[in-house]
């Protein structure tokens, strides 16, 4: 199994200075790809200062100056975002500028917020068909004079300038959580990235046998499958128990910008009173660490053999949980030092 990290610039209050918080995204970076990490994933969103990711391009570009080894992924770039001709040519401007590092991770997209203004009318179905389209079409302007007429983009023939490092262009992956997307990224060649959230074994095992359905439908294609989980390696059990809490916080922060319902301010929705985030049962401490990859190291080792046993090919560290550089970056050492050598 391979591991990876995924991460993001995140922003909780007005007086943390961006310039601060990116050099602490660079530092977690630093640190992964010195400890063997296989990969460095992140995003992109819009106009939300919980999740600071604008360009996922531009950020992996400037990894490449400050990495040496790990391969520089899209966690995911919004497809429906993008023009088809455009997303082709700046993938490949980055394998370029990375020294053919790139892995090109495509979603839909999941926040309305985020639809509001960059698409306005349209919802997740209409985006999840505009991803169908655009995906297939990469390889092609790639490889050279690709016409293209469908139902939401047309052009004629046309290359992608300038050309990716990596012969085939860089790996595409594919965010699925249905049967449908699963199938559609499998048949296609793609590889396949799952985020089960808050509902257990019982999801990410649901996830994978979608998957496995699909290689079996598809049984020429050979589509990996990484499973991206939020995860944190505690010192002893009271630190796992405040990671928890802290997790918690963040979630319940996430759902209610996935909500959408929320007010919004110069980026930041307006904050939850701690009644509201105890009242949420759904996100309580006590769930998330039975349900996320939480725990000692002895415990993440145990879970993380699971899920290395149920055939995922890689491992995603999902570090965005609104807690402090230092304890991000403890974590991420202890996992690096302490869990990582179980599966050499």
């Amino acid at each position: 199994m391979k591991f990876s990290l995924f991460a993001h610039m995140e922003r909780l209050t007005p007086d943390q200075p961006h310039d601060l918080l990116y050099q602490d995204f660079i530092d977690l970076c630093k640190l992964a790809d010195t400890g063997g990490m296989h990969a460095i994933w992140t995003g992109e969103h819009h106009g939300m200062e919980f999740t600071i990711a604008p360009n996922p391009f531009l950020t992996l570009i400037d990894l490449a100056h400050h990495t040496k080894q790990v391969r520089l992924g899209t966690g995911t770039v919004i497809a429906p975002f993008w023009h088809p001709i455009r997303l082709a040519g700046e993938a490949a401007a980055t394998d370029l500028m990375t020294g053919g590092r790139l892995e090109l991770g495509l979603a839909r997209g999941a926040y309305s917020y985020e639809y509001e203004r960059m698409m306005p009318g349209m919802d997740a179905w209409q985006a999840g068909q505009r991803l169908r389209e655009v995906a297939p079409l990469l390889r092609q302007l790639w490889t050279g004079d690709c016409a293209h007429s469908g139902e939401f983009y047309s052009f004629p023939a046309t290359t992608a300038v300038p050309k990716a490092v990596q012969p085939d262009g860089p790996p595409i992956w594919i965010a699925a959580r249905d049967a449908n997307s699963h199938d559609f990224g499998v048949a296609n060649g793609f590889d396949i990235q799952v985020t089960p959230l808050w509902q257990g074994i019982e999801e990410i095992a649901g996830l994978k046998a979608r998957f496995d359905a699909a290689r079996a439908a598809h049984p020429g294609q050979r589509s990996r499958i990484m499973l991206l989980h939020h995860t944190y390696v505690g010192r002893d059990q009271d630190d796992v128990v405040r990671a928890a809490h802290e997790i918690s916080r963040y979630y319940c922060y996430f759902g209610a910008w996935f909500g959408n319902k929320r007010p919004v301010h110069n980026g930041m929705i307006a904050p939850l009173s701690e009644a509201e985030i105890a009242g949420n049962s759904t996100m309580s401490p006590d769930n998330l660490m039975r349900d996320l990859t939480i725990g000692t190291s002895r415990q993440v080792i145990d879970r993380i053999k699971h899920y290395e046993d149920m055939g995922f090919d890689e491992y995603a560290f999902w570090i965005d949980t609104g807690m402090t550089h230092a304890r991000k970056r403890e974590s991420l050492s202890r996992f690096i030092d302490e869990v990582m050598p179980a599966f050499a």
